[in-house]
């Protein structure tokens, strides 16, 4: 018998993987801005599941968004440092209430959601930019890239994260 929540996960990995592949791949906001929202499968994958096995489908997830985008396993370096990273900033944006065997993120504060969100995306945007143009004379370039494609990235994950909530009001 499969479990319904991992059966759920499965279903999410694929449609964001999906959904960054064939639309937001092809999307170029002012000629370079191309959103990445399958970060959002870090943000919704439960909290307290195995890590090995959450870190084993980021780097899964991030390779099979670079296979389809040609970018040289770029996008599953980012990804793994942040599903690394993970615990960290869930310590660093929920403190005590993290440690707490029922934690979930729907009972969280909207400003800790949107903070732990915000520091998902900046980090791996920081990561992935660090990587594509490895070159740190291009520092500016980095951050520019970082913080334009950060914001449109943030934007359209909240946007996702209230239309397919399962909390309802």
């Amino acid at each position: 018998m499969i479990n319904s929540a991992f059966f759920f996960n499965v279903l999410r990995f694929i449609l964001l993987v999906l959904v960054q592949v064939l639309v937001f791949n092809n999307l170029n906001f002012f000629g370079y801005i191309n959103p990445m929202v399958y970060i959002l499968f870090l943000y919704w994958y439960p909290i307290k599941q195995n890590r090995t096995t959450f870190i084993i489908l980021c780097f899964f997830l991030g390779l099979f968004v670079d296979i389809f985008s040609d970018t040289l396993a770029i996008n599953a370096a980012a990804t793994l440092t942040i599903a690394y990273l993970r615990p960290t900033i869930m310590r660093f944006v929920f403190g005590v209430n993290y440690e707490f065997q029922s934690f979930k993120l729907n009972n969280s504060t909207k400003a800790q959601q949107f903070t732990f969100l915000a520091l998902l995306i900046i980090i791996h945007h920081l990561v992935y930019f660090t990587l594509e143009i490895f070159n740190f004379s291009n520092s500016l370039l980095i951050l520019q890239k970082t913080v334009s494609v950060g914001i449109t990235t943030l934007i359209l994950c909240i946007l996702f994260s209230t239309l397919f909530s399962s909390k309802k009001e």
